[in-house]
Protein backbone atom coordinates (compact mmCIF):
# COMPACT_ATOMS: atom_id res chain seq x y z
CA UNK A 1 0.00 0.00 0.00
CA UNK A 2 1.33 3.37 -0.93
CA UNK A 3 2.03 6.03 1.74
CA UNK A 4 1.45 9.87 1.89
CA UNK A 5 3.86 11.53 4.46
CA UNK A 6 2.47 14.99 5.90
CA UNK A 7 5.58 17.39 6.96
CA UNK A 8 4.36 20.27 9.38
CA UNK A 9 5.76 23.58 9.48
CA UNK A 10 7.61 22.71 12.31
CA UNK A 11 9.12 19.67 10.84
CA UNK A 12 7.38 16.84 12.57
CA UNK A 13 6.02 13.98 10.66
CA UNK A 14 2.99 11.92 9.65
CA UNK A 15 2.74 9.23 7.50
CA UNK A 16 -0.27 7.58 6.32
CA UNK A 17 -1.06 4.38 4.43
CA UNK A 18 -3.18 5.65 1.79
CA UNK A 19 -4.92 3.84 -1.83
CA UNK A 20 -3.21 4.75 -4.62
CA UNK A 21 -6.48 6.25 -5.68
CA UNK A 22 -6.94 8.28 -2.44
CA UNK A 23 -6.13 11.96 -2.82
CA UNK A 24 -3.57 13.55 -0.45
CA UNK A 25 -6.31 16.24 0.79
CA UNK A 26 -8.66 13.26 1.60
CA UNK A 27 -6.57 11.20 3.58
CA UNK A 28 -5.21 13.97 5.14
CA UNK A 29 -9.10 14.86 6.23
CA UNK A 30 -9.82 11.62 7.13
CA UNK A 31 -7.03 11.56 9.68
CA UNK A 32 -6.87 14.79 11.05
CA UNK A 33 -4.28 16.21 9.58
CA UNK A 34 -3.74 19.73 10.86
CA UNK A 35 -2.93 22.51 8.35
CA UNK A 36 -4.93 20.08 5.24
CA UNK A 37 -8.59 22.01 5.40
CA UNK A 38 -10.35 20.35 2.15
CA UNK A 39 -13.02 23.11 2.54
CA UNK A 40 -14.29 22.25 -1.14
CA UNK A 41 -14.27 18.25 -0.62
CA UNK A 42 -11.94 18.04 -2.92
CA UNK A 43 -13.83 20.36 -6.13
CA UNK A 44 -10.68 22.18 -6.57
CA UNK A 45 -12.50 25.49 -5.59
CA UNK A 46 -10.65 26.33 -2.76
CA UNK A 47 -7.29 26.15 -2.31
CA UNK A 48 -7.41 25.00 1.68
CA UNK A 49 -6.13 21.89 0.32
CA UNK A 50 -2.29 23.49 -0.65
CA UNK A 51 0.68 21.31 -0.06
CA UNK A 52 4.31 21.32 -1.42
CA UNK A 53 5.53 18.56 -3.00
CA UNK A 54 8.70 17.51 -2.11
CA UNK A 55 11.35 17.65 -4.84
CA UNK A 56 11.67 13.72 -4.79
CA UNK A 57 8.38 12.98 -5.40
CA UNK A 58 7.67 15.14 -8.10
CA UNK A 59 8.08 12.99 -11.06
CA UNK A 60 5.35 11.44 -12.42
CA UNK A 61 2.67 13.69 -10.79
CA UNK A 62 -0.33 14.65 -13.61
CA UNK A 63 0.24 18.13 -14.74
CA UNK A 64 -1.91 20.93 -13.51
CA UNK A 65 -5.01 21.46 -15.21
CA UNK A 66 -6.24 25.36 -15.76
CA UNK A 67 -8.67 25.51 -12.53
CA UNK A 68 -5.70 24.04 -10.41
CA UNK A 69 -3.58 26.65 -11.66
CA UNK A 70 -5.99 29.21 -10.89
CA UNK A 71 -6.85 28.66 -7.71
CA UNK A 72 -2.94 27.86 -6.63
CA UNK A 73 -2.73 32.06 -7.38
CA UNK A 74 -5.23 32.17 -4.11
CA UNK A 75 -3.16 30.20 -1.50
CA UNK A 76 -2.92 31.78 1.79
CA UNK A 77 1.09 30.59 2.19
CA UNK A 78 2.99 31.68 -1.39
CA UNK A 79 2.96 29.70 -3.61
CA UNK A 80 5.86 27.71 -5.41
CA UNK A 81 6.11 27.36 -8.84
CA UNK A 82 7.86 23.96 -9.00
CA UNK A 83 6.16 22.52 -6.18
CA UNK A 84 2.75 24.33 -5.08
CA UNK A 85 -0.05 21.71 -5.98
CA UNK A 86 -3.80 21.35 -4.04
CA UNK A 87 -3.90 18.05 -2.66
CA UNK A 88 -7.30 17.45 -3.73
CA UNK A 89 -5.66 16.91 -7.21
CA UNK A 90 -3.01 14.43 -6.63
CA UNK A 91 -2.82 10.92 -5.17
CA UNK A 92 -0.03 8.66 -4.76
CA UNK A 93 -0.93 6.07 -7.78
CA UNK A 94 1.16 3.45 -8.58
CA UNK A 95 4.22 4.97 -6.84
CA UNK A 96 5.14 3.49 -3.47
CA UNK A 97 5.39 6.94 -1.04
CA UNK A 98 4.63 10.91 -1.55
CA UNK A 99 6.19 13.30 0.73
CA UNK A 100 4.46 16.66 1.26
CA UNK A 101 4.56 19.75 3.45
CA UNK A 102 2.03 21.78 4.89
CA UNK A 103 2.21 25.49 4.66
CA UNK A 104 2.07 27.64 7.53
CA UNK A 105 -1.35 28.60 6.53
CA UNK A 106 -4.90 27.30 4.64
CA UNK A 107 -6.99 30.61 5.08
Amino acid sequence: MPTITYIQPDGAELTLDASPETSVMRAAVNAGVPGIVGECGGQAMCATCHVYVSPNSLEGLPEINDEEDEMLECTSAPRDPERSRLGCQISCGPRASLVVEVPAGQV
